[in-house]
């Protein structure tokens, strides 16, 4: 019997990425292919999701292959996941991480712009959730992890379409894993707090504002993306294999105010 270390290895587990070309999306699709999985990087973007795949796989060793798809279209969603399935078997891990926000003050977002917020971070969620579901059920085993925010437990200004899709998908997760615990699937939440990632490049390149989140950090600094992919590693493992319906926060300590 393996010890504890090796319940954190995914050897021989096939993984989907959605966002997995830059940022948190990136840092834990090479997480996954360290620790043994084989990976799929989803973006928008085709040449930039093949790119992606194929630094991975120089990087780990591991098996990587890039696709492209617009998560927002459902059509297109459940060609990426059939897609995933004929190259590379099956799907055992899905990683929902493609999100967008725009800061602005509510009334002057337009009805596109919601639109678009929502669709990205929540709609895009429902997608591959459903479609990863036929075939995670026919196995009887899977793993959803679905990246939120922060932002899902507490509230700044300027961020109201954001805080409201990543608050929903926090809700939507845990009733998927009451849903589909009887058949081995989990679904849990990762919510980042204040990381020096691309998303967040407007207030990295602004002394005020970084100034401003810093001195509400419990531990004093903003997150570097590494931190991130252990907490991933740990929710799609064996290692957690009795945990779901749980949202873990990896924020410095700032929601514990």
């Amino acid at each position: 019997m393996g010890g504890v270390l090796d319940s954190f290895r995914l050897d021989g587990r096939i993984a989907l990425v959605t966002g997995g070309t830059r940022g948190f999306g990136r840092a834990i699709a090479q997480a996954l292919a360290e620790a043994g999985a084989t990976v799929a990087v989803c973006s928008r973007k085709g040449p930039d999701a093949e790119r992606a795949a194929q630094e991975i796989a120089d990087a780990t060793g591991s098996t990587a292959i890039g696709l492209q798809a617009d998560v927002t279209d459902a059509g297109q969603v459940d060609q990426v996941v059939t897609t995933t399935i004929d190259r590379l078997g099956r799907l055992d891990v899905l990683i929902n991480n493609a999100g967008v926000n725009l800061r602005r003050r509510m009334e002057e977002f337009s009805d596109k712009e919601w639109h678009h917020i929502i669709s990205t971070n929540l709609d895009s969620v429902f997608y591959t959730c459903r479609s990863a579901a036929r075939h995670m059920k026919e196995q009887r085993r899977g793993r959803i992890l679905n990246i939120s925010s922060m932002l899902a437990g507490t509230a700044l200004p300027n961020r109201a379409p954001y805080a409201a899709a990543k608050a929903a998908v926090v809700q939507f997760t845990r009733a998927l894993a009451l849903e589909w615990a009887p058949i081995g699937i989990t679904a849990n939440t990762l919510c980042p707090g204040p990381f020096l990632a691309g998303m967040n490049a407007p207030l990295i390149n602004n002394p005020e504002q970084m100034e401003f989140f810093r001195s509400r950090i419990p531990l004093g600094r903003w997150g570097n993306v590494s931190e991130i992919t252990g907490p991933a590693l740990f929710l799609v493992s064996d290692a957690a294999s009795f945990v779901t319906g749980t949202t873990l926060y990896v924020d410095g300590g700032w929601t514990a105010h």
